[in-house]
């Protein structure tokens, strides 16, 4: 009879576990780098806008392009670069997204004349949608479940950090190195990503025997151009709807139509329409879209009220703004922690009660409160939003079959960008509504668009509210157990 082995002494066993870690904390690092550079691409261009106008001899409407570039190719490719990644292979896929971002920013930096900007500007947005699409997919592969929460809390951290960084740094590289160096910082970033990622991200796992996947090539392209059309119906125009936001937003309406038809016909459909009939990826998704919706409510009134509603300077109100992005900066992590601990789906429902709290008191507090009565529920906003965040990821990730993970995390992030660039149209049109005579820039005008505005934002926090909570409820009808 064979006498049982010893087992490890203490310092042996702390030595394996502390080495069976490293690699875990190497491709978090990787993953928050990747998750970081898309951010700060798009926080980091707005400030630089004036220059790159002055310096390329271009209107203020054209230099738009160089931010919209980038935000259309992210929002337009996104679902399909996650599908490819599931197809071909989560790390060569993202290995080669960080390296399309460090060429394109190279390019955007080199170029010569503002169209060939913004044509570099929508190369870094596909290499961004590539990471964005991808970081959270392979938490599920390199995390326990356990913790999913806190490493989607840390992603959260690094995108918040990097739009907070954006702004603040871009200001710094442009006034000591001109405007090409808000371009050229993202190049060493992205070669410690790919380095980190290279080394210890998983590699891809092939059967011997695998079939050759097949792409859905009609599904992709129609999403992408379906996609771009609402998004440009959107954004073009400032919210001021004309005779071609309309025809944009019937040729998005058409091009769903016809996306939905192809996919229910397609072989190897790019999204399988029957995953939406799980309540927690369906309530996910809207839920995503509503509360990002709300939170661009920040970014559209805030400006306008603390620099005209309430008199600030210029100083003043960039201190007042950056409260918010610091907020979820901090409670981030916390945040992921907490839905580790208590469940993403308690603490996703206390993000939506906290967000729709401080939207009800940003829409009856009197401006006579001044600086605290704005900055307060912001920050209990941001921190509520900070928590739905890491939660309803969390829930809606944690289960996904691992041939799904690109596809979902990039309809994941779909929302989000859909529910941000449909935030700056509606709200922007709901504060010029009650604010009235907002061109005479008076005080009164701007306070009563700052509450008609978060009145709006409330309803839709309640409303995100109410179908999370539906959500919930048939979820667990489905699944007895």
């Amino acid at each position: 009879m064979q006498a049982p082995s010893k087992p490890a002494p203490p310092d042996q066993q702390a030595t394996e576990a502390g080495s069976a870690m490293r690699p875990v904390r190497g491709a978090l690092a990787s993953l928050s780098l990747a998750m970081l550079l898309p951010a700060l691409g798009t926080s980091i261009a707005n400030v630089g806008l004036p220059d790159m106008a002055r310096a390329l001899h271009a209107p203020f409407q054209d230099v738009q392009w160089i931010v919209l570039a980038y935000l259309l190719a992210i929002t337009a490719l996104i679902v399909s670069v996650g599908r490819l990644g599931d197809m071909v292979g989560r790390r060569r896929l993202l290995l080669a997204g960080i390296a399309l971002f460090a060429v394109a920013s190279i390019l955007c930096a080199l170029a010569p004349t503002l169209w060939l900007l913004v044509a570099a500007r929508a190369l870094q947005g596909l290499g961004a949608s590539v990471m964005m699409a991808l970081t959270m997919a392979f938490v599920g592969s390199i995390v326990p479940k356990a913790q999913t929460g806190s490493a989607m809390g840390l992603l959260g951290t690094m995108s918040a950090v990097g739009t907070t960084l954006g702004p603040a740094l871009g200001g710094l590289l442009i006034a000591h190195f001109g405007w090409q160096a808000i371009f050229l910082v993202n190049v060493p970033l992205a070669g410690v990503a790919l380095l980190l990622a290279w080394r210890f991200l998983p590699a891809d796992q092939r059967g011997a025997n695998a079939r050759r996947p097949v792409f859905d090539h009609r599904g992709t392209v129609l999403l992408a151009l379906t996609l771009a059309a609402y998004a440009l119906a959107m954004t073009v125009g400032r919210g001021h709807f004309s005779v071609r936001n309309v025809a944009l937003l019937l040729a998005a309406c058409v091009g769903a139509i016809l996306f939905v038809r192809v996919e229910l016909k397609a072989p190897a459909p790019l999204i399988r329409l029957a995953m939406l009939r799980a309540p927690v990826l369906s309530a996910g998704l809207a839920t995503s879209m509503l509360v990002s919706t709300v939170m661009m409510s920040t970014l559209v009134v805030g400006p306008f009220y603390l620099a005209r509603g309430l008199s600030l300077g210029t100083a003043v109100t960039g201190m007042v703004l950056a409260a918010g992005p610091l907020v979820a900066a901090f409670c981030g992590v916390p945040s992921g922690w907490l839905v580790d601990r208590y469940g993403a789906q308690r603490m996703g429902g206390a993000g939506l009660c906290g967000a729709a709290f401080a939207c009800l008191a940003l829409a009856l507090l009197p401006a006579s409160l001044g600086i605290v009565g704005y900055v307060v529920p912001i920050m209990l906003l941001t921190a509520s939003y900070a928590l739905f965040q890491a939660a309803n990821n969390t829930a809606v990730m944690v289960d996904i079959a691992a041939e799904q993970r690109g596809v979902i995390s990039g309809m994941l992030n779909l929302s989000r960008n859909l529910g941000l660039v449909t935030g700056a149209s509606v709200m922007g049109a709901v504060f010029a509504a009650g604010a009235s005579d907002i061109a005479s820039a008076r005080p009164v005008a701007m306070i009563g668009g700052m509450h008609a505005t978060f009145a709006v934002a409330s309803a839709l926090a309640l409303a995100a509210l109410a179908i999370f909570a539906l959500g919930r409820a048939l979820s667990k009808v489905g699944d007895p157990a």
